[in-house]
């Protein structure tokens, strides 16, 4: 966030620059509020940049065995050039890495998944999925864990397999 606002400051001040010597190469021709609103509209131009390229800035940085499995386009009132190309402000993502299994139950999979947000801290989530009944709970803990890899305690919802995060798991799990 410090480094978007530092970026967007130095867009404002260098446009602010490029007025002034236009002014000066017209011989003062350009009226008084052309720097301010130059400074102005590269600054927006700017914050602009920095919200669609969050997201793949974002990706891009992410480590080895994070896979996305769903994104949030935002379109806003306020922004009104986003409804005619909506930029992503959230997504979630699965790490394939942490998927973990159990012989006895190959068709039920825990994973690790990560909740990313424009301007909020990442939040991580271990979910149980179940593949042969399209299941899948998140592990809180209520959940115990049997001698024979059973689990008891766990609150499922039930899903489809249009369900992002059954479908990507139970498609690459180990079990598969």
């Amino acid at each position: 966030m410090f480094y978007e606002l530092v970026a967007t400051l130095f867009a404002g001040f260098a446009m602010a620059g490029v007025v002034m010597l236009l002014n000066h190469a017209t011989r003062g021709r350009l009226p008084k509020w052309a720097m301010p609103v130059g400074a102005g509209l590269a600054m927006i131009a700017a914050t602009i940049a920095n919200e669609y390229a969050w997201y793949d800035r974002t990706v891009d940085a992410m480590p080895e065995g994070l896979s996305v499995i769903m994104k949030h386009e935002n379109r806003a009132i306020y922004r009104p050039w986003s409804y005619a190309v909506p930029f992503v402000d959230r997504f979630v993502a699965v790490d394939d890495l942490t998927e973990r299994t159990h012989p006895e139950h190959p068709n039920l999979r825990i994973v690790e998944t990560l909740f990313m947000g424009r301007w909020a801290a990442p939040e991580k989530l271990i979910v149980l999925v179940d593949c042969a009944t399209m299941k899948r709970a998140q592990l809180m803990d209520e959940v115990s864990f049997g001698d024979g890899g059973s689990v008891d305690g766990v609150s499922w919802i039930a899903s489809d397999q249009d369900d992002p995060l059954i479908a990507h798991v139970c498609a690459t799990g180990a079990g598969s």
